[in-house]
């Protein structure tokens, strides 16, 4: 594929150049077991389990979170960084190893699933507690699971799918009955849909269950600083308790990479997400800490508003903007953007192009799925020349206020200008972008997803109409169509060429214009022994300790 040279190339590189020096990641300076254990170039550095005999009982570990986690109620929330917490807290009925394998954790074995693929069985632990002390058993899995359906402001319920209804013939089984048969539920329950709360505290709370969320975990809910931090301490009436190490978990928001990396060096944490590619090489390199780093599921991309004018999941209306209402606009904006340029000058090579929701490293990937527009911005200013828009094509951008998200943005804005566009960013705090994105008070907005093993939890709810997280306002009825078709269908095959072809769709649309997939990057000390990430991009914690 041939690409024009742009004047954006130079402002970009003197852009990264200015804030960082750009190098490879070097050799990582811990060893592991994991794969790609050298951390040299982009190999795959999961972390590894803490060894009983190399770690200490007791101690605060201190994490450094890029943003503050929205609410910490399972059912509502919609960030990462809320995972980074629930994960040490809100234990889920399966969870994913690092294979991206589904392993089970609150229930004992894998989905068992009817020839006719309408009742799905899990069987559940039995004698365990919620931090609360209400007993766990099937009656509080299908609680848990029936209040995510029935909550008008669930985010999860398009992740769950069509249930009909949910049945508990005794305290260890849990039989989910199906209108449909739905492929995707047994990954769903490896994150937020698939965490049970207790019942006891989800009626008392009610509507402020976030404000105090109780669970089945390795720590429990102490306290909330907003903006500042979250507490979690070790929970005594967890089944598992002799192999938790801590004696509790402090969430520190610190939402500039550069501060963080210089906190992670300091001690004053000993964990740091999402770092900075322009930190990473230099963190990787340093005596006494360690660079974990995994491909993330997910993708980075630009979600423009075309239908979101009464909130999300509300009905669909018009967007009074070229942007909003002409997809040759959106086309052309697409074209204006040369990915690959954009990961080399911004995020030193680290991150990976990308154009689809879909994971080249799931089985579900194909040519169709990973197809990409051509980055031609003299194509793209014709597009809007035939469309009879007027250039430059004024947008507002919003995104989140933090460095890195800034250094992106300013990228874009030099780049798409040789497409016709004049990018005007508007930063906003991260919990802000939230909310603005959710009431459609945006025309265009940077954000990302931190992915899902299955394909539909990367599109479904997205892009389906009345998704739970469809921002954009998005509704096609053809894309529905092949949605819901990949929901029902079990042969792998058939569900990637089905997927393949939504791909083609959507890109003919450009609701969400795919960017790059970044690649999870956390800075960890040597003090501290177990911490792992895996491609879901959630960093683990329950289980580490401090070393001897």
């Amino acid at each position: 594929m041939t690409r024009r040279p742009l004047a954006v190339v130079s402002a970009a590189t003197a852009l990264a150049l200015a804030l960082a020096g750009c190098s490879a990641v070097g050799d990582d300076a811990g060893s592991s077991s994991s794969p790609g254990a050298s951390s040299g170039g982009t190999e795959d550095v999961f972390g590894d389990p803490a060894d009983p005999a190399e770690v200490k009982d007791g101690g605060t570990l201190v994490m450094a979170l890029s943003a503050e986690p929205d609410q910490l109620d399972p059912a509502l929330s919609r960030s990462l960084y809320s995972r980074y917490v629930f994960h040490a807290m809100c234990q889920k009925l399966y969870d994913t190893d690092e294979k991206a394998q589904i392993v089970p954790q609150l229930a004992t074995d894998l989905p068992t699933t009817s020839e006719d693929g309408l009742t799905v069985t899990i069987p559940v632990r039995t004698g365990i507690e919620f931090a609360d002390g209400t007993a766990f058993d099937s009656s509080a899995v299908k609680a848990s699971l029936e209040r995510e359906l029935t909550l008008p402001t669930s985010a999860r319920k398009s992740e769950l799918g069509p249930i009909d209804s949910i049945a508990t013939p005794d305290d260890k089984t849990v039989v989910i009955t199906l209108k449909t048969p739905f492929a995707p539920l047994t990954a769903a329950l490896t994150d937020r849909a698939g965490m049970i709360v207790s019942p006891k505290a989800a009626k008392d709370l009610g509507e402020d269950f976030a404000s105090a969320p109780v669970c089945v975990g390795p720590f429990k809910f102490a306290k909330r600083t907003p903006q500042t931090s979250i507490e979690l301490v070790k929970d005594p009436k967890y089944y598992d308790a002799d192999q938790v190490h801590l004696e509790g978990v402090t969430y520190r928001i610190i939402t500039d990479a550069s501060i963080r990396a210089a906190n992670l060096r300091s001690g004053d944490v000993q964990v740091a997400d999402s770092l900075s590619a322009q930190d990473a090489p230099a963190i990787g390199s340093t005596q006494g800490l360690q660079l974990l780093q995994s491909n993330s599921l997910g993708y980075q991309g630009l979600t423009i508003n075309v239908g979101n004018t009464e909130g999300v999941g509300k009905p669909v209306g018009t967007v009074d903007t070229d942007l909003g209402t002409k997809p040759e606009v959106r086309r052309a904006l697409a074209m204006s953007i040369d990915r690959e340029q954009l990961v080399k000058v911004v995020f030193n090579g680290l991150n990976t192009p990308a154009c689809s929701p879909i994971s080249p490293t799931t089985e579900y990937t194909s040519d169709a799925a990973q197809a990409c527009e051509e980055h031609d911005p003299a194509a793209a200013k014709k597009l809007l020349a035939d469309a009879g828009v007027t250039t430059p094509v004024p947008i507002e951008m919003i995104t989140s206020n933090n460095p890195d998200s800034l250094r992106l943005a300013q990228a874009l804005q030099a780049m798409v200008k040789d497409g016709g566009f004049d990018l005007k960013i508007t930063p906003v705090e991260y919990a802000s972008l939230l909310d603005q994105q959710d009431r459609g008070d945006f025309s265009l907005l940077q954000l990302g997803w931190s992915g899902r093993i299955d394909p539909d939890a990367n599109i479904t709810n997205f892009l389906g109409t009345g998704g739970s997280q469809n921002v954009s306002g998005y509704s096609n009825a053809s894309v529905d169509g092949l949605l819901d078709k990949a929901r029902t269908e079990t042969d792998s095959a058939a569900r990637r060429d089905l997927y393949g072809q939504v791909v083609g769709l959507i890109e003919k649309d450009n609701p969400i214009i795919y960017l790059y997939r970044q690649r999870n990057l956390t800075g960890v000390s040597d003090t501290v022994k177990g911490v792992q990430v895996f491609p879901d991009g959630v960093i683990r914690v329950g289980f580490s300790g401090f070393a001897k």
